[in-house]
């Protein structure tokens, strides 16, 4: 007898469980029942929670407008070179960056920063948490590759510091 669960169903589901804030998902079927959780870490929110209410203000004014008006070979090639960059500062998690702790406060960074290892460059808010993204290293802030209210994927490179 064949084996009753299929791959491409689990893998099907965990993509779906992957890219949904869902933190539980079954499959049933005549054969078989699948129930796959995901493990929730709970990180207290800082006081600047309700920071995502301005971000249909600030998206549109996001950097992409721009990228689109130049050739679109060169987005590509920076791409590519800023994600193997030395200095790339890259996303720990998939999620909305905010470069500053609120729409009134200065950003955390900005091009021509002098920064040190470990302070914090911008926020990722996932599932309602902020993160601060931490600079790896001390150095000079060089390129900022995001824009408040992006949405950015894991390893995508932020910041670049010299």
């Amino acid at each position: 007898m064949a084996n009753p669960l299929d791959t491409k169903v689990i893998s099907k589901l965990a993509e779906i469980l992957d890219k949904s804030n869902l933190t539980e998902l079954e499959y049933e079927d005549e054969t078989c029942r699948i129930c796959l959780t995901r493990e929730q870490n709970v990180v207290s929110a800082p006081a600047f929670a309700p920071v995502p209410q301005p971000m249909p203000v600030a998206a549109p004014v996001a950097a992409p407008a721009p990228v689109a008006e130049t050739p679109a070979a060169a987005p590509a090639a920076s791409d590519q070179d800023f994600s193997k960059h030395p200095g790339a500062v890259k996303s720990p998690m998939v999620g909305v960056v905010y470069l500053s702790a609120d729409p009134n406060s200065p950003n955390y960074v900005k091009v021509g920063d002098s920064v040190a290892e470990g302070d914090t460059v911008c926020l990722i808010e996932a599932m309602k948490t902020f993160n601060p993204v931490k600079a790896h290293k001390g150095g000079k802030v060089t390129n900022i590759l995001v824009a408040t209210g992006d949405p950015v994927e894991y390893g995508e490179p932020l910041v670049i510091i010299e």
